[in-house]
């Protein structure tokens, strides 16, 4: 077993005040507390695909993700614990040290490789290819989508859904989640319909939609559900510069998640994702539960890149919490 599930499902009374939601409307799915290397969503992903990769006789792990990526340094965790290797790919240039997940990549023992500044749409050709090396190479390789995106990978959302519908007694919910490669959203959008999940585009990919929708329905299929009907639900207006830039509205999520329930959120994905669901006019949250999917990440927080930048402009860093 690789995740510690299921995942608490906690009332946040103190934030959903502060964004304009009355008492017993906001939860938290805490699926940043799944156990593995600091936790994480891609763990539930994990569980499956590990499994499957391990049928297949496979004896190394390969994936890709951006510089920062919570899938690949969960992936290398994952593959420790299996006793398989790991290759992990990063559309971006070498660093000049290792910081954040980087390092813990490589205290997990996996081999990075830096593929340039790449479209994150290029890197699941790149990491085929280096399937097929190792594969000739005598090392058979499982080949992990980024994000751990696949029907199957998805599908642990389906389960992450009826811990949600379970915990909450009924199913009038809207699930808000980041969606960066689209699993997360396409799994829970299998089992609750895309009505009922909002995703906050994090910028991984030029247009999520199609993505979630082939997927949501590839997933329905997968677990015996009829695909869900209509469209997916995107917030786009939160990417910034791309994928992985930090924002204005991003940094105050984060300080108020913070300050308000004690929630550490990262700069990249559940950062962006509140401050999506900050955005919002409440009257547009049509559900009589509002459920905000942590998916972790914290690592991040500890690179050069984002600790200035979640510190600057600060007034008070010791003052009253801001509600």
């Amino acid at each position: 077993m690789l995740a510690h599930l299921p995942t608490p499902l906690e009332p946040a009374d103190r934030l959903g005040r502060a964004i304009g939601l009355a008492p017993g409307r906001l939860w938290v799915k805490r699926d940043d507390l799944t156990g593995l290397a600091t936790g994480g969503n891609k763990a539930r992903k994990l569980e499956l695909l590990v499994a499957d990769a391990l049928a297949r006789g496979s004896r190394v792990l390969v994936t890709a993700g951006g510089p920062q990526s919570n899938h690949a340094r969960m992936t290398a965790a994952a593959a420790a614990r299996a006793g398989l290797g790991c290759v992990l790919a990063f559309n971006a240039d070498p660093p000049p040290a290792a910081e954040g997940n980087q390092l813990l990549d490589r205290l997990l023992g996996a081999v990075l490789r830096f593929v340039g500044p790449v479209p994150m749409e290029a890197l699941n050709d790149i990491v085929a290819r280096i399937g097929a090396e190792l594969d000739a190479a005598g090392r058979p390789a499982y080949v992990v989508p980024v994000g751990g995106s696949s029907p199957l990978g998805a599908s642990a959302y389906v389960t992450a859904a009826d811990e949600i519908v379970a915990d909450l007694g009924h199913d009038d919910v809207l699930v808000v989640t980041a969606t960066g490669s689209g699993g997360t959203q396409a799994g829970l959008a299998a089992r609750l319909g895309h009505r009922r999940v909002l995703g906050v585009d994090v910028g991984a990919l030029a247009d999520p939609a199609p993505v979630v929708r082939g997927l949501a329905a590839d997933v329905a299929a997968l677990v015996g559900l009829a695909a869900p009907a209509g469209e997916p639900r995107l917030l786009r207006d939160q990417v910034g510069d791309g994928y992985g830039a930090p924002t204005e509205g991003t940094r105050r999520a984060v300080r108020l998640a913070a300050r308000t329930e004690g929630l550490i959120l990262d700069p990249v994905y559940s950062g962006k994702a509140l401050a999506g669901l900050m955005s919002l006019d409440p009257s547009v949250l049509d559900a009589r539960a509002v459920v905000f999917l942590s998916t972790g990440g914290v690592p991040a927080l500890f690179t050069s890149r984002y600790a200035g930048w979640l510190a600057a402009d600060e007034d008070d860093p010791t003052g009253p919490p801001p509600f």
